[in-house]
């Protein structure tokens, strides 16, 4: 680790005049020789250095949404070109030419941050060391020896001997507590920041080797942390567990505000926007407008998740509008598609018990039809006669004819005259 770190020895003097401009200022509100005033001032160089790395972490984040994107395509050249390696390299790297994906961006806050960690380890270790550095005089060099965190002193090991823990004003047990509770919390932090990633940020709809990666980092990097972390001097644990800290703030914040596209956390967010629209009855953010915005102008290619939140809002009595704003309407359709006509909704298809169901309704209402038909044709024509009878009688016959009652089973009108042999 030392001679590594000495590859780095000529960041030495930014890095060790950093951390002398912020010991003043702890200095002067906690004292010069306190490990408060050293320990916030690793901590501010490593605040000082995030912020300086946003950009990167920016570009780090679209990379990565760029990759998850292209894995499906980058499957499909690995599968298409297995027998050939060259060309499947030139096929790669026309695709990432294509799209303006850059395979490494993904690492390069890691990369621009590794210099400054290795500088503050040589400090750190020239400091335990009892060397002046940069612009680390000796007055400061015994400050900086002097100052102890929970303890510990900044330049000291967990696996150091008890006679160099003693010669910094220490005792083992008490160096080898504190670096076992931070190793812990180093790792720990370093596994939430990349499992909430897995789990939250991803695309669920996307089935490729890189998540199979990703889930292996999760398990491996903690572990590495743990074992490099005994090597580690207190403050370059206290400088790598704040930039763990502020990594996992960070891209908490990212997932809240800005999800990747069907992932668990746009699921969470437009569930929140829906809520906040339905009770403010508009869109309150521009971050928001701008997410609904660009749902509204992926028309068909939205995933499930924002035609669900597009149903959600027309269930609602809104509509999505291209600038990213909402319009109450007393008849908004849920358009999943945006901007075309409401589809046709087609007829459930029947199962074959319910279809040969109908068919035998049906044939019974036909046959009762077809048996009822002659009974009415009959009924017609008898009512016919009887109204023709009844006008050719004279007024006075029909009077006394409809005052009579038929017998019981006799036939209605005319009767026919009895046989002289029967009356």
């Amino acid at each position: 680790m030392d001679t590594i770190a000495s590859l780095f020895s000529f960041i030495t003097w930014p890095v060790s005049w950093v951390i002398v401009q912020f010991h003043k200022l702890y200095g002067a509100i906690f004292g010069d020789n306190t490990g408060w005033a050293w320990g916030l001032s690793i901590v501010s160089l490593v605040v000082l250095i995030r912020i300086c790395l946003i950009p990167l972490f920016v570009k780090q984040i679209k990379s990565t949404r760029n990759m998850q994107v292209l894995q499906p395509k980058m499957k499909a050249i690995q599968e298409r070109y297995k027998n050939d390696k060259q060309r499947q390299s030139e096929e790669m790297m026309k695709l990432y030419k294509e799209t303006g994906t850059n395979p490494l961006s993904s690492c390069l806050p890691i990369l621009a941050q590794s210099p400054f960690f290795f500088a503050l380890y040589h400090v750190l270790s020239s400091i335990a060391s009892g060397k002046t550095i940069g612009v680390i005089d000796q007055p400061l060099l015994d400050s900086a020896r002097q100052a102890h965190i929970f303890g510990a002193p900044l330049a000291v090991k967990f696996m150091d001997t008890e006679e160099k823990a003693q010669a910094l004003g220490a005792s083992l047990a008490d160096v080898r507590v504190v670096t076992a509770i931070m190793i812990v919390m180093m790792s720990a932090s370093q596994f939430f920041t990349q499992r909430q990633l897995m789990t939250k940020n991803v695309d669920l709809t996307v089935k490729t080797p890189f998540m199979q990666q990703q889930k292996m980092l999760m398990y491996i990097f903690p572990v590495i942390f743990a074992v490099m972390g005994v090597n580690f001097p207190v403050g370059v644990l206290v400088y790598w567990l704040t930039t763990n800290v502020w990594t996992m703030g960070q891209q908490m914040y990212v997932i809240n505000q800005n999800p990747t596209p069907g992932s668990k956390a746009q699921d969470q967010y437009l569930g929140r926007l829906l809520k906040s629209i339905s009770t403010h009855g508009q869109v309150r953010g521009r971050t928001r407008r701008s997410m609904i915005k660009r749902i509204v102008a992926k028309g068909p290619d939205r995933n499930d998740i924002e035609r669900k939140f597009i149903t959600g809002l027309a269930k609602q009595g809104y509509a999505a509008q291209e600038d990213g704003t909402v319009i109450k309407g007393d008849t908004a359709v849920a358009e999943a598609e945006g901007g075309a006509a409401q589809r046709r909704q087609q007829p459930k298809r029947q199962t074959k018990a319910q279809r040969q169901t109908g068919a035998g309704t049906a044939h019974q209402a036909g046959a009762k039809a077809a048996d009822s038909t002659p009974a009415r044709a009959k009924a017609s024509q008898q009512k016919s006669d009887t109204s023709q009878d009844d006008t050719s009688k004279p007024a006075g016959e029909t009077a006394s004819g409809s005052s009579r009652q038929a017998k019981s089973g006799q036939r209605k009108g005319p009767q026919r005259p009895k046989h002289p042999s029967k009356k």
